[in-house]
């Protein structure tokens, strides 16, 4: 059997196809296995607090992955990113970082949960409530586990208390704390839940409720030994004894302080020492306000500094990115210049001979498909002819040669009546054969059409032709000049069988591009569902044929209207 040529170059390009797959394949593998080990490193580097270094492997790995599209790992690690930013105070660029992960996420889910509760917090840092608020529920809505939502929950009761709107706060915590869900809340949400309520019965006037709640979840953080937690009980607690025992107060506020400077945790220790400065007027109340300023300007500084190398690290990984990139492309250029010029020239020689069939099977198809139309109108054409003699001459003739057998052509009027007969049949076969006959398409075109058009012209019957004589009409092929002539005419045959109008107006305008006809008659219309097909074929058979577009518009007792389009 034999085989085509095209068959080996088919056979050589699918084994060079193969050979890249497997070399992509290979080194695809290669960079998941690097990408997948930054990945891992910077999460253990994040565990240990190690956010500088765990920020810029984090960073390293999601170019890598970037490289892979590989968008689930892109879009942890974004978040994995933006919880080091937030942790550090770098609120802004937290929500720049994790907005940025959300877009791999098509479908809401845990993921999306995570992303919106990040930004709920961030704006609540930045005092932005509502919009927190806002994050919050939106969180709610994506997070899956009934458990795993009390998290945002708390988080939007906790707001509610900054915004000094306790009574929301009680209710939405009562709800979380209710005998159906409490069971299923861990020791450490449970007791920071319970604190948050018996500040917010505190701070709602309910002083001994509160002050029980507060106690009772300190004891419990105690107890699990939630050293973190107990800061905020203690701070709580401080607030609870300012008015009532400023000795209580500052013990309580100095637990607070130790344990947050123990900690490193800069925040808390502020708000403790913002609380031992109002209860303090003695000679040590200058001391801790310069505490706190010393502070306060620390904490500015390092968070500055952190916002800074987290800017630096993603402006330097962009740079080594563009220059990587760059560096790819000249690899690339040069392997394909050396390597693959051969296999290129091969693929191209193939692409532009079938190109060349394509166009010659394309062109050869819209010469078939423009005879057959012009073939198909042409038949349409003799049927609807011979149709118009069968149905309005033979029978006439018919009835003319039995009258002719029957009557005594002696007699004068019979003779009369015979004559008049014949004369009728000879005007309408004329009618037929002027229908038919050849088109004038040279100087005399817009001529012939309006001598066509007004021989529809009668008494009851006004036909108006406007800007006829405003187009460029030896500019136009001979073939479109005889198509609108045709269809012209047999636009109006239709209008006098079918319309009953007592007004027809044809309209021609001309662009750069197109002849337009616009066809308006105030006849009966019709239903487009029940127009009549024959004529109307054919005349898009025949508008068709020259590549030009024809639209009807009617209705019953409004008219019908055609709008039709022939490119020049």
């Amino acid at each position: 059997m034999l085989r085509s040529p095209f068959f080996y170059f088919i056979i050589l390009l699918f084994l060079f196809s193969c050979q890249e797959k497997k070399a992509i394949t290979t080194n695809s593998e290669s960079l998941q296995n690097v990408a997948l080990s930054l990945r891992d490193k910077a999460i253990e580097n994040k565990n240990k607090q190690n956010f500088n270094t765990a920020f810029y492997e984090f960073n390293k790995s999601k170019q890598l992955f970037e490289t892979l599209k590989d968008s689930a790992n892109i879009g942890y690690i974004l978040i994995e990113m933006a919880f080091i930013q937030q942790v550090n105070g770098d609120y802004y660029g937290s929500k720049e970082t994790v907005t940025e992960a959300l877009a791999y996420y098509k479908k809401r889910n845990v993921y999306t949960s995570s992303i919106y509760n990040i930004l709920g917090v961030a704006d609540k840092e930045l005092s932005l409530y509502d919009d927190a608020i806002f994050y919050y529920k939106e969180s709610i809505k994506d997070e899956p586990d009934l458990v795993a939502k009390y998290t945002p929950l708390s988080n939007i009761a906790n707001v509610y208390i900054y915004q000094k709107k306790y009574d929301k706060a009680i209710i939405l915590i009562e709800s979380i704390l209710s005998e159906k869900t409490s069971k299923k809340l861990t020791p450490q949400a449970l007791s920071i839940i319970q604190d948050n309520l018996g500040y917010s019965y505190f701070k709602n006037g309910m002083n001994e409720k509160g002050f029980y709640l507060m106690t009772e979840a300190l004891h419990r953080k105690i107890e699990i030994k939630n050293t973190y937690g107990s800061i905020e009980s203690y701070l709580h607690l401080a607030d609870y004894y300012s008015k009532k025992d400023i000795q209580k107060s500052d013990e309580n506020a100095f637990k607070a302080y130790n344990i947050a400077t123990k900690l490193n945790s800069v925040d808390e220790r502020l708000e403790a020492l913002q609380i031992i400065i109002s209860n303090n007027h003695s000679s040590q109340h200058s001391k801790y306000v310069q505490q706190y300023f010393t502070l306060n300007d620390s904490i500015i500084k390092v968070r500055n500094n952190f916002k800074n190398k987290f800017a630096k690290i993603k402006y330097d990984a962009k740079i080594e990115k563009d220059e990587n990139a760059k560096l790819r492309l000249e690899k690339a250029e040069n392997l394909l210049s050396l390597q693959q010029a051969k296999y290129l020239r091969i693929v191209f020689g193939i692409v532009f001979i079938f190109l060349v069939i394509l166009i010659a099977i394309l062109i050869r198809y819209y010469k078939n498909k423009n005879k057959v139309t012009a073939f198909k109108t042409s038949y349409n054409t003799e049927t609807r002819i011979a149709k118009k003699i069968h149905d309005e001459l033979a029978n006439d003739v018919y009835h003319v040669i039995a009258f002719a057998e029957s009557q005594p052509l002696s007699n004068e009027s019979t003779k009369e009546n015979l004559l008049e007969k014949l004369d009728d049949i000879y005007g309408r076969v004329r009618g037929i054969s002027k229908e038919n006959n050849r088109i004038e398409t040279g100087t005399d075109f817009t001529n012939s059409i309006k001598e066509m058009l007004l021989a529809f012209n009668t008494n009851e019957r006004n036909i108006i032709a406007t800007n006829l004589e405003d187009i460029n009409w030896e500019i136009i092929d001979e073939t479109k000049k005889i198509t609108i002539s045709r269809v012209l005419q047999e636009l109006m045959v239709n209008m006098k069988k079918h319309s009953k109008a007592s007004l027809v107006l044809i309209k021609f305008e001309n662009d750069h591009k197109s002849i337009l006809i616009h066809y308006t008659d105030n006849g009966v219309g019709c239903e487009k569902t029940k127009m009549t097909k024959n004529g109307l074929q054919n005349m898009e058979s025949r508008i068709q044929a020259v590549k030009g577009t024809i639209n009807f518009d009617t209705e019953p007792d409004k008219g019908f209207k055609v709008k039709i389009s022939i490119p020049k």
